[in-house]
């Protein structure tokens, strides 16, 4: 059973002035079918220590995937990728450039996403959009690959052919 923690990164979220986080609920709904167990839950503000804290704190306490939503966009306080960075020891491209690719034949907005995925230990961490159906219609696109990268990751020293 893949185990995973979610981060909500929204100002809005974090003062208490969402009435649920909607975002956070398609994330569950998608990983549902690769029968996921959440395992930790986090509303942060935009910033970028805050979100810095989470990630290390879940990574260096084993959690195999770390999904989080929200400051990905281009707005001044949208920052996670740049927190993401800052943690992650190595980069995975190909995981967001596939999100990117999937979402402009939807909207030509997905340009403008800067969302990353990389690895601290053996944690994988991916950033997703802010909102439901971004988070969605990204989410979808990576979920066939999660066990086996995650499976690599915790050191499977099997073939990947």
């Amino acid at each position: 059973m893949i185990q995973f923690a979610i981060l909500t990164v929204s100002d809005r979220g974090a003062r208490g002035e969402r009435a649920e986080d909607l975002s956070a609920r398609a994330i569950r709904a998608c990983m549902a079918r690769l029968d996921a167990e959440e395992v930790a839950y986090q509303v942060v503000p935009d910033e970028i220590e805050a979100i810095e804290r989470a990630l290390i704190d879940w990574a260096d306490a084993g959690v195999p995937l770390v999904l989080t939503t929200g400051g990905t966009g281009l707005a001044p306080r949208d920052v996670t990728p740049e927190a993401t960075r800052h943690v992650i020891e190595r980069e995975v491209p190909g995981i967001p450039e596939a999100m990117r690719a999937a979402s402009l034949s939807k909207t030509p907005f997905a340009m403008l996403s800067r969302m990353v995925a990389g690895t601290r230990g053996r944690t994988l961490i991916i950033n997703l959009p802010g909102s439901p159906k971004g988070v969605r219609e990204n989410l979808e696109v990576v979920l066939a690959a999660l066990p086996h990268a995650l499976e690599k990751l915790q050191g499977d020293p099997g073939d990947c052919g």
